[in-house]
């Protein structure tokens, strides 16, 4: 799917060269038969609107909106597991998958990067890029529905994904709980989270049975009420869904 291509490069750190393939980019796009008319034209729009920006300022204006506070994180696993120590297996679990697939990683970035996620999903067969865009479709809604809440474009990126997948969340209830969460990337919120943490043995960070849906809690999940409901199974090497002992490395 060509298309996940495009919206990876798009959702990644812009550079000179996304720059440059401004029209390659938008000529896929509005080729593209994955999309509905809508879909297309608004990531025509985002194209155009962010590649007529200056680069240094569309990079600053990327570092704020993403590297800010953990709501708008690229990271998968970080909306998933938060620092659980089921984080670092769930990794190794997504690194072997790429493996199996012959898919090289080739980059920096941790293997739950969205868009080192969506490169290897562009290189699959659409069937199966299409289930596990569909594994992370709640996670994309709740993304979206917080770029909306602050008036950003990038959340049209979300949207194209979510058509992509196939698959239909209830917007309405995420939005509600989005408009009710307070916001991680004030330097108020910043400052808050680099306080010194006082130091508790019965603190469920420093060491506790796993919760009985199979996740360790942690007091620093973005959102308790829904991060965890988010859909996701990582399937086996054989093309089979584990279970959950395999997906929470449990």
């Amino acid at each position: 799917m060509l298309i996940l291509k495009v919206i990876s490069r798009l959702l990644d750190y812009p550079s000179k060269e996304l720059f440059e393939a401004r029209d390659e980019l938008i000529t896929v796009v509005e080729s593209t038969d994955e999309l509905s008319t809508q879909n297309r034209q608004q990531l025509v729009d985002f194209i155009r609107q962010l590649t007529d920006r200056d680069l240094y300022d569309a990079q600053e204006s990327y570092d704020l909106l993403f590297d800010r506070g953990r709501a708008l994180s690229l990271l998968l696993f970080e909306h998933v597991h938060g620092e659980s120590r089921d984080r670092g297996q769930a990794m190794v679990n997504l690194m072997n998958v790429y493996k199996s697939k012959g898919f090289e990683v080739d980059s920096a970035q941790l293997p739950d990067y969205i868009p080192l996620y969506l490169e290897f999903l562009s290189e699959q067969d659409a069937a199966y890029a299409q289930e596990w865009l569909g594994d992370i479709n709640h996670l994309m809604t709740m993304l979206s529905e917080r770029l909306i809440d602050r008036d950003c474009y990038y959340s049209v990126l979300f949207d194209a994904l979510i058509e992509l997948s196939g698959v239909e969340v209830d917007r309405e209830e995420i939005r509600e709980t989005v408009k009710k969460e307070e916001r991680d990337d004030t330097v108020e919120a910043i400052d808050q989270a680099w306080e010194d943490k006082e130091i508790r043995f019965d603190d469920p960070m420093t060491g506790s049975c796993p919760s009985s849906n199979g996740l360790q809690s942690s007091s620093h999940s973005l959102d308790p009420n829904t991060v965890h409901q988010v859909p996701i199974k990582w399937h086996s090497l054989d093309g089979k869904a584990p279970d959950a002992a395999e997906v929470y490395g449990l």
